[in-house]
């Protein structure tokens, strides 16, 4: 089996939604999710997994307790598990996102408009 490459730009055009991951790849348990992210998300942690922001294109500013980083274009960020955190973008961002499989986007928070399906491709 030849693999096949997957085009992000191709994939982020074919949904607007924001704050609704979308699996573009996996690999080993983990899933590839592209994001388009924009305002505020809320606080939460995941307690079984670390989760990977790679920016794609904008700006994305996560808040800790403690203090925030900002990431741009070009720039990762690897919040540990079971740090509480909360994403923030001025404007639309695209994002992609490594978690575990089955890894909900709004972690230990309840359930909100913002919950998305967690096994949601693209």
């Amino acid at each position: 089996m030849t693999p096949t490459p997957v085009n992000l730009r191709d994939k982020l055009s074919q949904f607007s939604d924001q704050w609704s991951p979308k699996i573009v790849a996996e690999m080993d348990g983990f899933h590839f999710k592209l994001a388009k992210l924009e305002g505020n998300f809320v606080w939460h942690t995941h307690p079984d997994t670390d989760e990977a922001f790679f920016i794609i294109e904008g700006r994305l500013r996560i808040d800790f307790r403690d203090g925030s980083v900002t990431l741009n274009s070009g720039e990762m960020l690897i919040v540990p598990k079971g740090v509480e955190h909360k994403p923030f973008a001025e404007s639309e961002c695209h994002v992609m996102i490594l978690v575990r499989k089955g890894t909900i986007n709004t972690g230990d928070a309840a359930t909100s408009e913002v919950t998305s399906d967690p096994e949601a491709r693209i």
